[in-house]
């Protein structure tokens, strides 16, 4: 699969606003090995959007992208991602796009809205829609969260979209599970009977697995990671 995910499209596939270019978009590590980290807290979401904010003027960007099986200690302020776990989650399984409230969120290939649904524990996905794809035959799905909650309010199961079509708006902090505004966006083979919703962060315990069932997505946005 991860071969044919690279083979897919040779040109780079774009998840939000297809009027950023891709030369405004720039790397951003945010694991504990970042030391820029230490100078806020990063249990404030407003404290996350002023730094980001900082982050992308002085690189002359619009996006700040990155994360996929990135270890992050930004977990620990939500009870959701480690109450009853035997060991902590905190590996994301998704490529992370940092960028403004209100930003339009594109599909990434033609496909069908699986479902969608508001995950509303904190430091949840907020607002989710995941999309259904078979290209040649092969079946796989995308997940797009912390979204606005106006992107649930016309879509249905089912539903056709394009390659490139808006299908949402990223959401506010106050809706999108407590973060600075951002797309998770994530890549899936087996939907494992979720509805609306998909585990996008691990323990090392689960690591291989989730490796192999959510492949990086850059295999289809085909982002540079050099500053």
């Amino acid at each position: 699969m991860i071969e044919f995910l690279n083979t897919i499209s040779s040109k780079a596939l774009k998840v939000v606003d297809d009027n950023i270019s891709l030369k405004e978009y720039v790397p951003i590590s945010i694991s504990a090995e970042n030391k820029a980290l230490a100078s806020f807290d990063v249990s404030s979401s407003s404290e996350w959007e002023l730094f980001l904010d900082e982050y992308l003027k002085s690189k002359r960007a619009k996006v700040a992208f990155g994360g996929y099986i990135e270890e992050r200690d930004i977990y620990k302020r939500s009870t959701y991602f480690n109450a009853n776990n035997e060991e902590e989650r905190n590996i994301h399984l998704g490529l992370d796009l940092w960028c403004d409230a209100g930003t339009k969120v594109l599909s990434v290939l033609d496909g069908e809205i699986h479902s969608f649904k508001n995950n509303l524990n904190h430091g949840d996905y907020g607002p989710t829609i995941i999309v259904k794809h078979d290209i040649y035959e092969k079946e796989f799905y995308s997940l797009y969260g912390h979204l606005s909650v106006e992107s649930l309010d016309h879509i249905k199961v089912g539903q056709k979209v394009k390659q490139g079509e808006v299908i949402a708006t990223l959401g506010k902090s106050e809706v999108n599970g407590d973060y600075a505004p951002h797309l998770h966006f994530q890549l899936i083979i087996d939907m494992e009977d979720y509805i609306g919703d998909y585990p996008g962060v691990t323990s090392k315990k689960d690591l291989d697995f989730y490796k192999r069932n959510c492949p990086n997505p850059n295999l289809l946005l085909k982002l540079s990671n050099e500053i």
